[in-house]
C-alpha cells in the first residue's frame, strides 16, 4: 500500500499576510472611488475583465455574442477586495463568489452589490479554507493578489484544488525586475503617487518563471501569459508581449 502524502493544504499552511490585510482594510471605504487610492485598479479593470471574458469564453465554449457570455459558470474571485472585478464578472453572467480576509473590504463589497442589485456570495475567507472544504468552481481568478500572499506555493496549490477538472485559473501580478521596481514602486508610489506608499513589497513580486513552476507543480497547464502596459497619464492599458512589469496568466486544470 502506498502511503498518502499530505498536500500543503492538508498540512494547514496559511497564505494570509496580516499586515497586508490591515493595509487594505484601512482604505476599504474608498474602494469604489475612481479618483481615490484604487484609481489604478479602476483604470485596469476594463482590460482585466476583457481578458477574463475572452479567455473563459474560448475555453468553456461560450458565445462571445451572448448578452451574458459567462452564464452557467461558477467563478471564485479570491482577494476580491471591495468587489470591483467581482461585480463586473457577475454582470457578464457568472455566478460569483468573492472572498477576502479584509473584513472592511467585504462589508463594502456587500453594500455595493446590494445597491447594484447583484447577487454575489461574499465571504471573509482565505483560499486554503475554501480548498479544505472541498468546494470547487469552474474558474478561480486571483488578480493583483499573489504579490501580497505569505506563501505563493500554497496559494497556487489551494487555488488549483478549488478547480473542477478542466477548470481555469487566471492570475495577474508584477514581475520582480529592475524595471518593475522603477515603475511599480518608485514611479507609482513615490513620484506619481498612484497608490499609497508601502502598497507593494518588490521582494514579493513574482517572476513568470516562478509562477509557471508553481502552476505546473499544481497540475495546471499554462495557456497564456501576457504583459500589461499601463499609461498613468491617459489611464489606458493594453496587452503586450513584454512581461517585464505587470502580466496576466491563464492556466487549465488537467
Amino acid at each position: 500500500m502506498v502511503a498518502h502524502r499530505k498536500s500543503r493544504v492538508e498540512k494547514g499552511g496559511r497564505t494570509v499576510d496580516r499586515a497586508e490585510i490591515a493595509q487594505f482594510d484601512r482604505i476599504a471605504e474608498r474602494w469604489w472611488d475612481p479618483e481615490g487610492e484604487m484609481k489604478p485598479l479602476h483604470a485596469l479593470n476594463p482590460l482585466r475583465v476583457k481578458y477574463l471574458e475572452d479567455r473563459q469564453v474560448a475555453h468553456f465554449g461560450k458565445s462571445s455574442e451572448a448578452k451574458r457570455p459567462l452564464a452557467g459558470l461558477r467563478v471564485l474571485d479570491i482577494g476580491c477586495g471591495g468587489g470591483l472585478l467581482t461585480e463586473a464578472l457577475a454582470k457578464l453572467g457568472a455566478a460569483m463568489t468573492g472572498a477576502d480576509m479584509a473584513k472592511e473590504a467585504i462589508a463594502v463589497a456587500e453594500r455595493h452589490a446590494k445597491a447594484s442589485k447583484l447577487r454575489i456570495d461574499y465571504r471573509i475567507s482565505d483560499i486554503e479554507t475554501i480548498a479544505a472544504s472541498g468546494e470547487t468552481f469552474d474558474a478561480v481568478v486571483a488578480m493583483e493578489i499573489v504579490e501580497h500572499v505569505a506563501d505563493l506555493p500554497l496559494f497556487v496549490e489551494a487555488a488549483a484544488s478549488c478547480l473542477r477538472p478542466g477548470g481555469a485559473l487566471a492570475l495577474s501580478t508584477l514581475n520582480r525586475t529592475a524595471k518593475s521596481f522603477l515603475l511599480g514602486i518608485i514611479g507609482a508610489e513615490y513620484i506619481l503617487r498612484l497608490v499609497p506608499r508601502g502598497t507593494h513589497d518588490w521582494r514579493k513580486f513574482v517572476r513568470p518563471s516562478e509562477l509557471a513552476r508553481e502552476l505546473r507543480k499544481a497540475g495546471l497547464r499554462i495557456e497564456d501569459m501576457s504583459g500589461v502596459a499601463f499609461d498613468p497619464f491617459s489611464g489606458e492599458s493594453q496587452l503586450i508581449r513584454d512581461l517585464g512589469v505587470n502580466y496576466m496568466a491563464f492556466a487549465i486544470k488537467a
